[in-house]
């Protein structure tokens, strides 16, 4: 079992930047990668950007050069970097756990780019 918890959330104007953290605890010697997901009311959950145990790292198209997925293995965690934060990233953010066949979800933490 892994835990996870994500943090960071906010409101934030155009333009701004967020930093997003997903804490892991329990048996994360079982990962082999991990990610951000985002979800809208409506829509179905949507990548966002996934890193694996080797620090391989993709993207989505629509945050390329915008958004930066990161990890500190000292102390069990994981970033999502946000700059030019545009309305349409409006969302909340999840982060996820891949265990093989089974992955561990985070509660969610809202993101909300507004004027």
């Amino acid at each position: 079992q892994v835990q996870l918890a994500e943090s960071g959330g906010g409101l934030v104007q155009p333009g701004g930047s967020l930093r997003l953290s997903c804490a892991t605890s329990g048996s994360i010697f079982s990962i082999s990668a991990m990610a951000w997901y985002r979800q809208t009311p409506g829509k179905e959950r949507e990548l966002v950007a996934a890193i694996t145990r080797g620090g391989s790292t993709n993207y989505a198209d629509s945050v390329k050069g915008r958004f930066t997925i990161s990890r500190d293995v000292a102390n069990s965690t994981v970033y999502l970097q946000m700059n030019s934060l545009k309305p349409e990233d409006t969302a909340v953010y999840y982060c996820k756990a891949n265990l093989g066949l089974l992955s561990s979800w985070g509660q969610g933490t809202q993101v909300t780019v507004s004027s």
